[in-house]
């Protein structure tokens, strides 16, 4: 079975928004009210605990961000420092986090898809200046930012290999930043590098009609939709796995979350009901999709019990399709 078939199959994963503007943001239910450095916030990180609870759940894979915005990484990566000027454990964090998630969750069958970004550490300086792509973002993403950014998920693409099996990619938009294919081929191909049959997505924004390929090449969609909404038209949009990714998470006029989780990613409760969430999924994946459900954690791993509880009775009122 190849990857593409073994992702279909899966039917379902879990996505997870793990950021220094989110654990360790005080203001959130999500750091328990702590802030700290962030080589202290990802040792407290219990990968055990997540691989155990994705597995109650049914979770055929798991998805979490390598990092966002900022400078903030989750695993060791000299390419990063050398260019952006850090010292380790400062921005890449000395744990490997990655690395352990792998080790716990493959003890499962779970399967590890990492989330990078096509903007680097736009938030942060010095480093985003020296990789050369800061605010205003809409000039365009310079040439010579994509091939230091793409050696950075080279060093960790390489590093992993196999143990990652997919790769979902933000931030790679066309129209406000400029991407062309051309570019976001030093992407793809990076990823390939590690694994030639790691799947690979670029994300080209939301999609108001629906969803489409960001990448000539791309192996899936990256699917984002902001509610469980959308049944796509078959299992293949040209050569890419459909795929649905959406929050189910919300908030309420919280002022206190970052701009880009407004919609609700990254947070806790529930968008829509249990019964209604089953049978949407059964309904995506018997028209060829696979679905993620963003969801919101906790700086040591543990997850929403009430987003918990839901998830386990959609992963067992599923039919095979």
């Amino acid at each position: 079975m190849d990857q593409k078939d073994r992702f279909y199959h899966q039917k379902w994963g879990v996505f997870n928004h793990f950021l220094a503007t989110i654990q360790n943001n005080p203001l959130l239910p999500n750091s328990y009210g702590k802030k700290t450095d962030w080589d202290t916030l990802v040792n407290e990180f219990d990968t055990e605990l997540v691989a155990e609870t994705l597995h109650r759940m049914g979770a055929g894979y798991y998805v979490i961000t390598v990092m966002q915005g900022s400078q903030y990484m989750l695993a060791p990566n000299a390419t990063f420092d050398r260019i952006a000027g850090t010292k380790p454990g400062e921005a890449c964090s000395n744990r490997d986090l990655i690395l352990d998630l792998y080790q716990s969750l493959s003890k499962y069958g779970i399967d590890l898809f990492l989330y990078f970004t096509g903007d680097g550490p736009y938030l942060d300086h010095p480093a985003g200046d020296r990789f050369g792509f800061v605010e205003p973002r809409k000039a365009g993403v310079p040439r010579p930012f994509v091939e230091k950014w793409a050696s950075v998920l080279e060093e960790y693409a390489l590093r992993y290999g196999t143990k990652i099996k997919g790769w979902w990619i933000d931030g790679c938009y066309k129209s406000s930043f400029k991407y062309t294919d051309e570019l976001l081929e030093l992407y793809y191909k990076a990823c390939k590098k590690g694994n030639p049959d790691a799947l690979v997505a670029l994300n080209n924004g939301v999609h108001a009609d629906g969803i489409a390929a960001g990448y000539a090449y791309e192996d899936f969609l990256c699917g984002e939709r902001n509610d469980f909404d959308f049944i796509p038209a078959g299992r293949f949009y040209g050569n890419a796995q459909a795929h649905i990714l959406a929050p189910l998470g919300t908030v309420e006029n919280n002022t206190t979350i970052p701009p880009q989780f407004r919609n609700g990613w990254g947070c806790f409760g529930l968008r829509r009901r249990k019964e209604y969430l089953a049978d949407y999924l059964q309904k995506v994946h018997q028209a060829g999709g696979v679905l993620t459900f963003d969801i919101g954690v906790y700086r040591d791993g543990r997850f929403d019990p009430e987003q918990v509880e839901t998830l386990t009775y959609v992963g067992t009122h599923q039919q095979d399709a």
